[in-house]
């Protein structure tokens, strides 16, 4: 198995996951079921999702044409023009 893409987002986690499975490629989302645990685990990183060894290169483009990590990391930005909205 390889890791194919890792998040912290579940959403995003099961989006690749089934473009993957739409392209007949067996994908698995690890960690899911860790994401209610607290204490001594860490906050991050414990999404991943894997696929078989020999379908690795086919799986690589597939998350790269989703383009998952190209978004703004902030979704409100001061330079957003919001015509008709006045500060209160």
């Amino acid at each position: 198995m390889q890791q194919i893409y890792q998040t912290n987002n579940l959403f995003d986690a099961h989006l690749v996951k089934h473009a993957l499975e739409d392209a007949g490629i067996p994908a698995f989302v690890f960690g899911e079921s860790l994401l209610g645990a607290g204490g001594e685990l860490p906050l991050f990183g414990l999404l991943r999702v894997c696929v078989p060894d020999s379908a690795q290169p086919q799986a690589e483009d597939i998350v790269a044409a989703l383009a998952l990590d190209e978004g703004p990391g902030d979704p409100i930005s001061d330079a957003d023009e919001a015509p008709g909205l006045l500060p209160a």
